[in-house]
This record gives C-alpha cells, structure tokens and sequence, in this order.
C-alpha cells in the first residue's frame, strides 16, 4: 500500500545539485534526477521526497513540449538559464513541477511525475499534480534557481542503485511520433512510481 511517511527513518546528509548538473543533456539529466531528493523548506517545515518517476521534454522541436509553441510569458523560463523551476497549473486545478534543462534558449525540461515520501510529507504522491499537492509546490515556486534558497534538488554522498525502465510519456498523445518516444523513466519496483 501507498502510504506516506511523516518522517524519514534516518537523518539524510544532502547537497544540493549544482547548476552543470542541469547544463547537460536532457534524457542524461533525466535520468540522473532518478534517486535525487526534492526538498521544500516553508514556513519551518522540511519536505523532502525522493524522485522515482520523470518524462524529458527535448525542446521546439519536441511536439509534446511547451516550448514547441515558442516563447511564450508562460514558456519563458524553459527558454532561460538551466538549474530553474517551471511550474504551471493544468485543468485550472493542479500544479506541476519541471526542471529546465541545457543551455540558456534551447528549452528543453525534465517534469517531475513521482515521489517517495521519506520526510514530512502526507499523501499521495504518485502524478505530477499530486507531487505538487503533497510538497505544497505552486506558481510560487515557478522560476526559482533550484541551486539556491530553500527549494532544490539534493544527492546524498552515497547512492543506492536501481534499475531504470523507459516507457512513452503519459497524455501526449497529441504529439504525433513523439507520443512514442521513451522519455519517461522511473525506478523499476519502487511503489510510489504512478499506476498506469
């Protein structure tokens, strides 16, 4: 079953991702976010899940992408420097989380899809929207350099291993040929990886 946790079992030793984590490849960095933690620290509380679910989108040139519209106010972060959060909201209700890729105007992004909760966080965590719900992440957060503040991605000194799976990206079915692209991965076997 599910169910999240409020508190880690053991004390995590973090450090957050440096801007050439981000400066690279989108599906290397894609799967590289694989294992890493999202931390949220708001009004003194520590929210910290562990990423297990994403999807790349690769740019312009990517029909499932936001930026292949162009530049947009909405877009416009996906066009900037790499290492910065794209939140935006869907269906007027959910947020979801991106981390922009690559170098400055090629706009390109990895989503985030899946948590697992390993420190105060309460409920589902499995979908993009709720992730956001759960690591209360909104358009606050939307442009935020995700190698400073309070809000970031972290590695732990020493990590697990795991095996990756590549399966098609979800909803995208509109994208022609590149609804078939295997550019969502996720940790084979971990429980919190969305249900398709």
């Amino acid at each position: 079953m599910n169910r999240s946790r409020a508190v880690s079992a053991k004390p995590l030793s973090l450090r957050k991702l440096p801007r050439e984590f981000y400066d690279r490849d989108t599906v290397t960095v894609a799967g590289e976010l694989l294992g890493k933690y999202l931390v949220n620290v708001s009004r003194g509380v520590e929210r910290v899940g562990k990423i297990v679910e994403v999807e790349a989108y690769l740019g312009p040139h990517d029909l499932a992408a936001h930026s292949s519209r162009g530049l947009t106010e909405r877009t416009r972060v996906m066009f900037g420097p790499p290492g910065h959060a794209y939140v935006y909201m869907i269906y007027g209700m959910y947020h979801c989380m991106n981390v922009v890729t690559e170098r400055e105007g090629h706009a390109s992004a990895v989503l985030l899809r899946a948590v697992e909760p390993m420190k105060n966080i309460e409920g589902r965590t499995q979908g993009p929207g709720r992730l956001c719900k759960a690591m209360r992440i909104d358009r606050r957060f939307n442009t935020h350099d995700l190698t400073s503040g309070d809000f970031f991605i972290a590695v732990q000194p020493t990590a697990e291993s795991f095996l990756i799976v590549k399966r098609p990206r979800v909803g995208v079915g509109y994208a022609g040929r590149w609804a078939k692209r295997l550019l969502r991965f996720y940790i084979r076997g971990n429980p919190f990886v969305s249900k398709l």
